[in-house]
């Protein structure tokens, strides 16, 4: 019997059937599945941008399984690995899986982001190969430190093994690999985390600025001198643990009855003797210290709305993840134009229920946001998201998402109930097959 990849290739698969393999619909083993988004990602102008969709949002389990397995197609394993479509928790499975080709990895490390180039470094298969060391050398984000490790182990000067202090036992199972990967991948988000960080240091044009100024000059006039104000509110935004306890006049004065004492007192009083008589001068109290965070949200108080906008496009991830709570729209709507936000923050904001309607009927405008599975999925799944665009947005979820939306109380009952009728339909075509 021909396998469903077969009749894919020789087009004998109606439209219909054809868009729920771009969906990953079909009763097939989860390696075929992949195989088949991958030959329609690749070779399909009309399903071709549904099945790079699908991919990119496609379970971690299988991905991860399908990327350390040598007997992988030699197709999908090069679509894995590619620059474009590199999902990072993958690439340490991917450095390791010999059906990976040096040459592939050799083009891949010409261009590799920095975050990458982490993974690379780490690799024992890398290490050990001098032709991708070369092409690691040639990369414009290699740091100093980076770059003098690549010359160390091109000059023969420290063995591949000893310095990565890590080798792959013999006999090693895919499943070993499997698992040895996922390890791995912990460190790559943590490097992720710095690499946004890094990000979040480089300078953005004033013409970024200037440009979104003029094209909002007549909104930014109609909100001039509003105060920045959270949707949801700043206890809300912050959590009740970011304000400190300030003692009142009474609260001081019960401090002093004999008997009594604030629950902050105390312990303190329990703990240690009285201090000696205070030699500085009287009226002169040191300043308390800071609570976590208050610096940038005082930063933030004391802006304009110009300033505000000028923040949100330049600022740092913090500062972002603040101001896409403004309730004024102008402010809020500019966080998504910063030059600096990453995939990951949207994937929050498109599920954060306290932003304005406005913000999340602004991501699926960005072709960069709406080829993030995770953030279509997101945008479903919020019960702020408007009905409309959830109705709009469901036809592009996988089986398992729209199982779970039927079951979420928290969304509209018109969104449940379509999720569920699109899941039996889709359940059902694949068994007729």
């Amino acid at each position: 019997m021909a396998r469903m990849i077969d009749q894919i290739r020789a087009s004998k698969l109606p439209s219909n059937m054809m868009q729920f393999a771009a969906r990953g619909a079909l009763s097939v083993t989860p390696d075929e599945n992949i195989e088949i988004l991958v030959y329609l990602a690749k070779h399909n102008k009309v399903f071709g941008d549904l099945a790079r969709m699908t991919l990119a949002g496609w379970d971690e389990k299988s991905s991860l399984a399908a990327a350390s397995d040598p007997k992988t197609p030699r197709e999908v394993l090069d679509y894995l690995v590619s620059p474009e479509n590199l999902r990072p928790k993958l690439l340490p499975a991917l450095l390791e899986n010999p059906a990976v080709s040096d040459s592939e990895l050799a083009k891949f490390a010409l261009s590799a982001s920095a975050e990458s180039l982490a993974a690379m470094l780490q690799s024992p298969r890398v290490r050990a190969a001098k032709g991708i060391l070369q092409s690691l050398r040639a990369n414009p984000y290699l740091k100093a430190a980076e770059a003098t490790a690549v010359a160390e182990l091109l000059s023969g000067r420290v063995a591949p093994a000893d310095a990565a202090k890590v080798s792959a036992p013999d006999g090693a199972t895919s499943a070993d690999l499997t698992q040895s990967a996922a390890a791995t991948a912990v460190a790559i988000e943590s490097h992720d985390e710095a690499a946004s960080a890094e990000k979040d240091g480089e300078e953005v044009p004033e013409e970024t600025v200037s440009a979104y100024l003029a094209e909002h000059t007549a909104e930014i006039g109609a909100e001039e001198g509003k105060a920045f104000q959270a949707i949801g509110g700043v206890v809300d935004l912050l959590g009740a643990g970011y304000f400190p306890v300030v003692e009142t006049k009474d609260m001081a004065e019960a401090t002093q009855q004999p008997g009594t004492a604030t629950v902050a007192a105390a312990p303190a009083a329990a703990a240690k003797p009285a201090p000696a008589a205070d030699s500085r001068p009287m009226g002169r109290v040191p300043p308390a210290a800071e609570p976590r965070r208050e610096n940038t949200l005082q930063k933030i108080n004391r802006l304009d709305v110009k300033g505000r906008i000028q923040l949100a496009l330049k600022g740092n991830k913090e500062e972002r993840s603040i101001l896409i709570r403004d309730g004024t729209k102008v402010v809020a709507l500019a966080v998504l134009d910063a030059p600096r936000i990453t995939d990951g923050e949207v994937e929050k904001f498109a599920q954060q229920k306290n932003v304005l309607e406005a913000v999340l009927r602004q991501i699926p405008l960005k072709r960069r946001f709406m080829k993030n599975y995770i953030v279509v999925r997101n945008l479903v799944s919020n019960p702020r998201t408007p009905l409309d665009l959830g109705l709009a947005l469901m036809k592009h979820l996988l089986p398992q998402d729209l199982k779970n939306i039927s079951g979420n109380k928290e969304i509209s009952e018109t969104v449940r109930k379509l999720a569920l009728k699109m899941y039996k339909q889709k359940l059902d075509a694949a068994n007729k097959k």
